[in-house]
């Protein structure tokens, strides 16, 4: 468990941790399965923030765009070198090995750096109309929704695109069983944190909705790159587990921004 923690930790996160002993599948099914809880780690630092940009006057924009740099200084960028990287590898028009090739060497194309401004957006349009509606509460319950997608990748049938890497150890790593547990318990705690944000007016019904409306979002951008990876790739990589990361965050975002009006 320990080796599971460091790994989830260091990986998804720079938070300075030792590196864990060994790697190997059962490492890497509980570093997948707390990958959830430590992005509620990190959406609670993104809510702390956003906290304070508000108290000191700051608008929703502007907050907004504070946060989305914080979770890029907090998970060391990694995340979006995996999303510049596999956009990359999709659009180079190489075969498998070329495209793999091209995703371990970079530098990051313009394929990848377009990626990177548009899904950066995103995030940022949809967050601001997120904390209006809901105020800062909400990020770590979104947070932990977006981190849902890499137990939910790495329990599926897809192997490693690569013989060597994370992505070996990651890839079937996680029992379908307990990738839908964690699902579960995260829709429980995203749904008692929405309950919290939008207080008496909401009841429970509305932020249920707003959860099941961000699961699925999230469960379907997952199965859509998992599937575009094996089809392109023969299998997933870390940088397609961080793609997918960003990818489901802003996913999140959009799904409760859309409902913002329930609110």
């Amino acid at each position: 468990m320990r080796d599971a923690v460091r790994l989830a930790v260091g990986t998804l996160t720079r938070w300075p941790v030792p590196p864990p002993t060994v790697v190997d599948p059962l490492v890497a099914r509980g570093a997948m399965l707390l990958a959830p809880w430590i992005g509620a780690l990190i959406g609670t630092a993104a809510a702390v923030t956003a906290w304070v940009a508000g108290m000191a006057g700051f608008g929703a924009l502007l907050t907004a765009a504070l946060v989305v740099a914080l979770l890029a200084y907090t998970t060391r960028g990694l995340h979006l070198d995996g999303l510049a990287d596999t956009a990359d590898g999709l659009g180079s028009g190489r075969d498998v090995a070329g495209a793999l090739a091209l995703m371990r060497r970079g530098p990051v194309g313009p394929m990848g750096v377009a990626t990177l401004v548009l899904v950066l957006l995103v995030q940022v349009a949809a967050l601001e109309q997120v904390l209006v509606a809901w105020g800062p509460i909400a990020l770590p319950a979104v947070l932990t929704a977006s981190r849902l997608t890499l137990p939910l990748a790495c329990a599926s049938n897809v192997g490693a695109a690569r013989p060597e890497g994370l992505g070996v150890a990651m890839a079937g790593s996680v029992p379908r069983l307990a990738a839908l547990a964690d699902l579960l318990l995260v829709a429980v705690v995203m749904g008692a944190a929405l309950v919290l944000a939008g207080g008496s007016s909401t009841g429970v019904v509305v932020p249920l909705v707003v959860v099941d409306v961000a699961v699925v979002a999230v469960a379907g951008v997952t199965w859509g790159v998992v599937r575009t990876a094996r089809r392109r790739f023969g299998g997933i990589t870390g940088d397609v587990l961080g793609a997918s990361v960003e990818l489901c965050l802003a996913a999140a975002l959009i799904a409760v921004a859309a409902l913002a009006s329930l609110a």
